[in-house]
């Protein structure tokens, strides 16, 4: 009897895509929810958060050609924190999508995301909880509201979710296989998570190579989605490592006939796969490496401009102490607050969500135990252990806590097995309960889609506020500003896509080499801009005041826009201002000088660099206390002559000192010497001035705004290096700007 044929090529990719069937079609649903909301409240697409734009501008560049340049003619920019997701979106943009008609691509790519996030959740809940929990997990998966807020944001979390969630199942399908399946168990038919029984002539389970193949291509494009693919990176890599060390000896291949099979070219095949498999196991730790080559490759750094801004780790203003309390405090607040249904996550979980992943973390390692799977088990658990690398963050909680939701499908796999083994014990108690594990399933699923008319609400409400405000200024600076003109932001993404001019991202951003001032405070960002050359500042801002924190360079006022009745916005009020430079270097020298005299040495606080090459000590959260300002010019004790030209003065300076440490470089030693201050403090202070140990007097420094005061020096103290020390004997503190060592 002939064998049946095997089915067309159509008909086993129309196999294959009938489980997301019922996904696309809820996902849809909701889609059309949410962008109904959207349009009524913004008359327009619309995006709820700035950094959305970010990745749209990037794909912009990228279809004109620019390799992650964000804006033409300033060369490689490392602030795109996912490198794919502008990847897929600029082939829209070369197809003519342009302006706000790139958002329907955005949204239809969100849209298949999120269906196909509730397909692998429910995929990777069924060995661990049967075919009925997991299919509530699919549903909860779906009804889950921060993966619907995102998945029309337009941002890349909910992709990035669906791709560690399949890393995270085939992982656990490579390290323990699925038997064959009874056609039915206890609890419900047997079926693929979140579809109907396989139909007739459906390929069948992809053989362990096959999985072996998928796994390493998941691993290794996962960190170029989000940085934290590294966890999937590391996932795949021991799950392929494993699987390569106890692989068996392949059946030999067919001998010809009267010959026997070779057992050593059984032996040689075996080995071969096995070599094959390390081989393998190699190809996701390369994934992490990617974006450090090309940074290291096209910007001389192989850290990414947001990781310098947003990373604790490694930030200068932490010390090991206020580090281990900073990354303390983000842990409790994760657990007491942001998993548990908080101030934070109300709009998105229910409260006291956090005793059901508790539970739920219990029942996982119960359904471990039961069906033999502690493979599955460990790797659900790593994933919801990776909840805690945002934790490392200077906050997580920034974006409606998008960094954590990715990690979120472990927290639901969880909760189907809590539904599955509460349902077990149930019908252990009596036969009849079969329904209980579907009715918990379904009434988990439930309460978080109880919270889809309002996260929808609050998507809407955003994305009309981002709208009013950053898309209006773009369009604003597009018809108003002079086509040459570079305009200085502290929100990059849509004041760049619609203005179609130079941003100079004051954060850093997405401009190169700015992450390092912004990290140290407004003041250190004020004497860094004395130093830029003039072709390089921005002849506008558009910023928050309060963010930008930098007055001296703001000039006159243009245009606002204010938004109320928001909840995502920076500020209520963003303003257009011309740049203002004239104060730039205005406060570098003292205002008194001495004819004949010259500065002999110059420590100018806040300055990055004058402060590295004077070993000048800081205390831990020294950016909280830089400030810049401009006044008018300070009443002075210093001998010499008054410069009368200068009235207003600007510097950057370093607040609530208790002591200034220094090292002075003096090229020779002088005949006299003075040490000039310029100092504050709010409510009056004495300061002790020593040099090399040696105390050489005080300085009264009288309550109100700066003043300049000076200490005759020992010359024959001031050998190089000359450690001074200023030091608090009264008050409460004092603000330091400037130390100068004049002389002859």
């Amino acid at each position: 009897m002939a064998a049946p044929p095997a089915p067309s090529r159509l008909r086993a990719l129309a196999a294959r895509a009938l489980p997301y069937a019922p996904a696309l079609a809820a996902s849809g649903a909701l889609g059309a929810l949410c962008v109904r909301a959207i349009l009524a409240q913004a008359g327009r697409p619309a995006l709820p958060l700035d950094d959305a734009f970010i990745h749209m501008q990037y794909a912009r560049r990228l279809a004109e050609g620019g390799f992650f340049s964000f804006v033409a003619g300033d060369g490689y920019s490392s602030g795109a924190t996912s490198l794919l997701w502008p990847v897929l979106l600029a082939p829209f943009h070369a197809l003519g999508l342009r302006d706000l008609s790139l958002v329907y691509a955005v949204w239809a790519l969100g849209l298949v995301f999120h269906a196909a996030l509730a397909v692998e959740t429910a995929r990777l809940a069924r060995p661990l909880a049967g075919p009925a929990a997991a299919a509530g997990a699919g549903a909860m998966c779906a009804g889950f509201a921060a993966f619907a807020w995102f998945a029309w944001s337009g941002m890349e979390t909910v992709a990035f979710a669906w791709i560690l969630t399949r890393t995270a199942r085939l992982a656990a399908a490579l390290c323990e296989p699925a038997p064959p399946e009874p056609a039915t168990d206890s609890a419900a038919p047997a079926q693929p998570p979140g579809a109907p029984a396989q139909p007739p002539g459906a390929p069948a389970q992809p053989p362990s190579a096959s999985i072996a193949r998928s796994l390493a291509v998941c691993g290794f494009v996962a960190p170029l989605l989000r940085p934290e693919g590294a966890l999937a990176s590391l996932l795949a890599a021991i799950a392929l490592a494993l699987s390569a060390s106890r692989a068996v000896p392949q059946a030999p291949l067919p001998a010809p006939p009267l010959s026997a099979p070779s057992p050593s070219r059984s032996g040689a095949l075996w080995h071969s796969a096995r070599s094959a498999g390390r081989l393998l196991a190699l190809a996701p730790l390369l994934g992490p490496l990617v974006v450090p080559a090309l940074n290291q490759l096209l910007a001389g750094h192989p850290t990414s401009s947001t990781t310098s801004v947003k990373w604790l780790i490694g930030n200068p203003n932490y010390d090991g102490p206020t580090l281990r309390a900073a990354l303390l405090d983000n842990v409790r607040l994760l657990v007491t607050d942001v998993i548990d249904g908080g101030q934070w996550t109300a709009v998105f979980l229910p409260e006291g969500s956090a005793a059901i992943i508790a539970l739920g973390a219990v029942a996982l390692a119960v359904a471990a135990h039961r069906r033999g799977r502690p493979a599955h088990a460990a790797i659900v658990g790593a994933l919801a252990l990776g909840a805690l690398l945002p934790c490392t963050y200077l906050s997580f909680l920034w974006n409606r806590v998008r960094y954590v939701w990715p990690f979120a499908p472990a927290w639901i796999v969880m909760a189907a097995c809590l539904a599955r083994e509460l349902g077990d014990a149930a019908q252990r108690l009596r036969p009849s309960l079969h329904y209980v594990t579907p009715l918990l399933a379904g009434a988990f699923a439930g309460a978080l889609a109880a919270r889809l008319p309002w996260a929808i609400g609050d998507l809407a409400n955003s994305a009309r506020a981002i709208d009013r405000q950053q898309v209006w200024l773009g369009r604003w600076a597009a018809q108003h500003l002079p086509e040459d003109a570079r305009i200085g932001v502290n929100d990059t993404g849509a004041l760049a896509y619609f203005s179609g001019r130079r941003t100079f991202d004051v954060v850093g951003l997405t401009t190169e080499g700015e992450a390092r001032y912004w990290v140290a405070g407004a003041g250190s960002r004020f004497e860094h801009y004395e130093k830029l050359p003039p072709e390089r500042r921005p002849t506008h801002f558009i910023v928050y005041p309060h963010w930008m924190a930098c007055a001296p360079v703001l000039g006159r006022a243009l245009v606002d826009a204010t938004v109320e009745d928001q909840a995502i916005l920076g500020g209520t009020t963003m303003i257009a201002y011309e740049a203002r430079w004239d104060l730039l270097g205005s406060g570098a020298l003292p205002v008194r000088s001495v004819p004949g005299e010259r500065i002999l040495d110059e420590l100018d606080v806040s300055d990055l660099e004058s402060e590295a090459a004077h070993a000048y000590a800081l205390d831990p959260l020294a950016d909280q206390r830089n400030m810049a300002i401009a006044l008018a010019a300070p009443e002075s004790s210093a001998p010499g002559e008054l410069d009368l030209t200068r009235t207003e003065l600007a510097d950057g300076g370093r607040y609530h000192r208790t002591a200034d440490r220094f090292v002075a470089h003096l090229a020779a030693l002088p005949a006299e010497a003075h040490l000039v201050l310029r100092v504050a403090s709010d409510d009056g202070a004495e300061l002790a001035v020593s040099v090399a140990g040696q105390a050489i007097g005080t300085i009264d420094v009288p309550r109100g705004p700066w003043v300049e005061r000076a200490l005759p020096l020992p010359a024959a103290r001031l050998s190089t290096p000359a450690p001074i020390a200023i030091t608090l004997r009264r008050g409460a503190g004092f603000h330091a700007f400037h130390y100068w060592i004049t002389g002859r």
